[in-house]
């Protein structure tokens, strides 16, 4: 029986990431402590904000450890936004802070005089590993919705997902057995968010 868990710090888009899920039948649990990671099944962490904000609000609730070990136990996650880049080593955004550290590549800032920043708005996505169940019933070039200043740079090409282009190709989500995440989200994105985020709580 699937529960789903997702991780509450005091920030992030909680209502429509909840409604995206309970749309597909499933009830929500709210994680605000290590604690509420008990008889949970499948976690989904939305991100909204600064990176060291959010970071220095998991420490607060003491959330980073029960989350790394359960990325670490292979459990299925699904990272959006922030709660994406925080899975990797650290971010320009707040030099100085370590990230969960669970991918290699560092979170930097998009750097161009001529693009609009942040990426706002529908873009598209260029698939790898296309026969893998998380894009089942998806186009082949798939648009979903992004805010962010912020891409990770120096991601390992089998952890790479899919890539997107804004001034240059960066990995817009990235895959490791059940452990799943994205620039982008899913609860902003219609169709296409709603079929992914189905997907995952196949995992």
């Amino acid at each position: 029986m699937i529960k789903v868990g997702i991780i509450d710090y005091g920030g992030g888009n909680l209502r429509s990431l909840t409604r995206a899920v309970e749309s597909l039948g499933h009830e929500v649990n709210l994680i605000s402590s290590a604690e509420g990671f008990a008889e949970i099944t499948h976690i989904l962490f939305p991100g909204q904000g600064a990176y060291g904000d959010c970071l220095a609000k998991l420490k607060e609730r003491e959330l980073i450890s029960p989350l790394i070990n359960w990325i670490k136990a292979d459990k299925p996650f699904f990272g959006i936004c922030v709660g994406y880049q925080l899975l990797f080593e650290g971010s320009e955004e707040a030099e100085g802070e370590k990230g969960l550290n669970l991918f290699s590549g560092k979170v930097v800032k998009f750097k161009s005089a001529t693009l609009k920043i942040p990426h706002m708005g529908w873009n598209s996505l260029m698939l790898n590993y296309t026969s893998h169940p998380i894009w089942s019933g998806l186009p082949e070039e798939p648009f979903f919705y992004f805010v962010h200043s912020y891409y990770p740079e120096g991601v390992k090409a089998e952890d790479s997902a899919a890539v997107c282009n804004y001034g240059r190709d960066f990995t817009a989500c990235i895959i490791r057995g059940n452990i799943f995440a994205t620039q982008f989200h899913p609860e902003k994105s219609q169709e296409n968010g709603i079929q992914l985020i189905k997907n995952f709580l196949s995992f």
